[in-house]
């Protein structure tokens, strides 16, 4: 017991300490906090549907969000935007002429099997928009056919990399 008592009187400095109040000027709660301009232009569009109207079930179209969203915007374009389509497995890939990978990125990642198709294991491999890559079991060459017009925003403002590391 009085082991308790020597650690109850230890701590009552520190509950004194840290039961008194702050100056109220010195506090104040996120929310008033003013967010600071970080000067990135133009936010882009939001992916979020109108929802559905009150009584009524949603679409998937209205209540559709994020990457759903995008897709759907997509296949109403007639655009396929994940490109699942298989790669070109009929040849290997040379420096002189790559498989040519469809992409909206600044990269891509991919998975080569081989030629023909399940010749190993697969490969993964990221493909930047800039150099080409090859794999490491059979030696194919990848690269990006880089589709830039969908970021334009985002290379004119120097952006497009701003999150890959």
């Amino acid at each position: 017991m009085s082991m308790l008592r020597s650690a109850v009187h230890a701590a009552r400095p520190l509950v004194a300490r840290s039961a008194r109040r702050a100056p109220t000027s010195s506090l104040r709660a996120f929310s008033t906090t003013l967010r600071a301009s970080s000067d990135h232009g133009a936010k882009p569009p939001s992916i979020f549907g109108t929802g559905g109207k009150a009584g009524e079930v949603p679409t998937d179209f209205e209540q559709a969000t994020g990457l759903e969203r995008f897709e759907l915007i997509g296949e109403m374009q007639g655009i396929d935007v994940f490109d699942e389509t298989p790669l070109d497995s009929s040849r290997i890939g040379t420096k002189k002429d790559p498989i040519m990978v469809l992409s909206y990125d600044n990269h891509r990642v991919i998975g080569c099997t081989g030629s023909p198709s399940d010749s190993h294991d697969i490969v993964w491999i990221d493909v930047p928009h800039d150099r080409q890559r090859f794999c490491t079991e059979c030696g194919s060459v990848y690269a990006l056919d880089y589709q830039v017009q969908w970021v334009e925003g985002a290379e004119e403002q120097g952006h497009a990399d701003a999150h890959h590391h």
